[in-house]
């Protein structure tokens, strides 16, 4: 059905009521303006998002025309100088369609825009240009940059209708593609990327370690960085104690003066939770102002919640019952808990903040203590949290900052009993709406989605998950994200110093010291990875051990 005034309206009204996002995107940063391709592939996915989910919209071409690009300056993308026939706005247009469809020359462009006159009308078009035209505005007139927006655009766009249950006319890449006449046509070697990881790493850790401080006083032999320093290089060998640490230390440092271990220990003994937070927050702070300088970087986007936990605890833990708590699952062992709020999805995947997790928290508090963090660091759309937080007052909580989550749903009977006619019936997927009680008359309405998995080892009703949204059933392909979390738990704590220590100020600054080293890192191979190949994937080119034995390196740090 095509759009109608009113569809286009409701779509737009709900943009507009959302509280959790300026639209257009040039209005809510000053990292962005009218000219920031950043921002108008923002708002292509909002507005796709958006708009697919109304029942009359069900065309990609009707999306094309409809998407408000009015604002947009596409002066400073158009390599061409003089007078044109064409405008730029309608061009983009042009070319968006022609990746929708996947033609793979101008001439089947050409070809449907001389059979669908409307469609000319519509964008403004008057006479139809040639194939050589679009030829020349594609490879001459537009930008490298302006290619990969359209590009980029595009999968947004079909993944974002396919989600929506929208037919497509081509199964969307997720990944771009690279300009061969453009881009290098190689990974950089080794040698290039130690060069660029020595002079990026250099800049950053200048940023970020600043903002650490153990308030010592003036006239101090021992410069203050070399704690910084000693506690990096405790994080570059495994299960190395700061004692023996600081001896090893002493021959490997260009500092003329290094702490003791005891030293370093009292000093950070001394540090409250509250001020390594703080110290924590700052330095990400600094280190997000340094990434958002590039375009690949996206300062909105989706964070998950996840609590870890250390090696299990074996000692006397009496007088630490609060601190020393359960593990995770459900055994007899004891352990330090933490928990963090990660950017995941397109972003880099920095660590925004850490706190402990102490007997007698509500996740609902911690969940609201990290948000308030994230929610002033960066602009978030989505949360993802794993199944511990499954609960009706924390979804109420997000649903009331205007915020989107995915959380797993523990099985209860009544899911259990779904689970088992849906297996019964062959069915793969199944959606349905749910309120939960939240007390006092009062409910939580939110969508319950239950999905089969592939290949599972169960041949009853465990073979589907059940999981709570807030929106559309598209959104649960973001889940897949949350594994990002995990993973970097890995290697945060593998940049853990060891101790045995029970001091809880020493444990926290241990965990919260490996999550800014492990944001470094990821920091700086974006940083790399631009400035080498002008492009950002996940997956890193610069290992963690080049980044920090660099810096250690720099003049002890800051």
């Amino acid at each position: 059905m095509a759009p109608t005034r009113e569809s286009r309206r409701t779509v737009f009204r709900q943009i507009a009521q959302l509280s959790y996002i300026d639209w257009p995107t040039y209005k809510s940063s000053p990292l962005f303006d009218r000219t920031s391709l950043s921002g108008l592939g923002s708002d292509v996915r909002l507005v796709a998002e958006t708009w697919f989910q109304h029942d009359d919209h069900d065309s990609i071409d009707q999306f094309v025309h409809a998407v408000p690009l009015a604002y947009v300056q596409f002066d400073a993308h158009d390599r061409y100088a003089g007078s044109t026939s064409y405008k730029m706005e309608t061009l983009f247009r042009l070319f968006l369609l022609k990746e929708c469809h996947g033609w793979g020359h101008e001439t089947a462009l050409v070809e449907y825009l001389t059979k669908h006159p409307d469609f000319c009308e519509q964008i403004g078009l008057e006479s139809v240009p040639n194939q050589s035209t679009l030829w020349r505005s594609w490879h001459k007139r537009f930008t490298v940059d302006l290619q990969d927006t359209v590009e980029t655009a595009t999968r947004t766009i079909l993944i974002k209708a396919q989600n929506a249950g929208v037919s497509v006319p081509r199964e969307p890449e997720r990944q771009s593609r690279r300009h061969d006449n453009e881009r290098p046509k190689s990974d950089p070697d080794d040698k290039t990327v130690l060069e660029q990881v020595e002079t990026v790493t250099d800049r950053v850790s200048d940023v970020v370690f600043p903002a650490f401080s153990l308030d010592r006083g003036e006239g101090c032999e021992i410069h203050e960085n070399a704690y910084w320093d000693l506690q990096t290089y405790l994080g570059l060998r495994e299960n190395l104690a700061v004692n023996e640490g600081a001896r090893s230390f002493i021959h490997e440092s260009n500092r003329e003066r290094t702490p003791l271990g005891h030293a370093h220990r009292e000093h950070v003994r001394d540090l409250s939770i509250k001020k390594i937070r703080e110290m924590y927050r700052q330095a990400v702070g600094r280190l997000l102002d340094r990434v958002a300088e590039t375009e690949q970087f996206f300062r909105a986007g989706i964070v998950a919640i996840d609590t870890t936990e250390s090696d299990p605890f074996t000692g006397d833990r009496v007088g630490h019952e609060d601190e020393i708590i359960g593990t995770k699952e459900n055994t007899d062992e004891y352990a330090y808990q933490w928990a963090t709020v990660q950017l995941v999805g397109n972003a880099v995947p920095i660590v925004l903040d850490a706190r402990p997790v102490r007997k007698g928290d509500t996740r609902k508090e911690i969940v609201e203590d990290l948000l308030d963090s994230a929610e002033a660091a960066v602009h978030v759309d989505n949360v993802l949290m794993d199944r511990e937080f499954d609960s009706q007052h924390i979804l109420e909580m997000l649903s009331q900052r205007g915020l989107s989550y995915v959380v797993p749903k523990r099985m209860q009977n009544s899911e259990k009993a779904q689970a088992k006619r849906l297996l019964k019936r062959g069915k793969d997927r199944y959606e349905t709406d749910r309120k939960l009680h939240l007390g006092d008359n009062e409910w939580h309405s939110t969508t319950l989605i239950y999905r089969r998995k592939e290949n599972s080892e169960h041949t009853d009703h465990r073979q589907y998950s059940v999981f709570m949204t807030n929106r559309n059933s598209g959104l649960l392909t973001e889940y897949g994200y949350r594994w990002e979390i995990e993973s970097g738990y890995k290697s945060i704590k593998r940049f853990m110093g060891a101790t045995t220590s029970k001091n809880f100020s020493l444990r926290f600054f241990y965990f919260a010291f490996a999550c800014l080293l492990y944001s470094i890192w990821r920091a700086v191979d974006l940083l790399v990875q631009v400035q080498l190949t002008g492009e950002y994937e996940h997956s890193p080119i610069v290992t963690a051990d080049n980044t920090l034995t660099l810096v250690k390196k720099e003049t002890g740090i800051g």
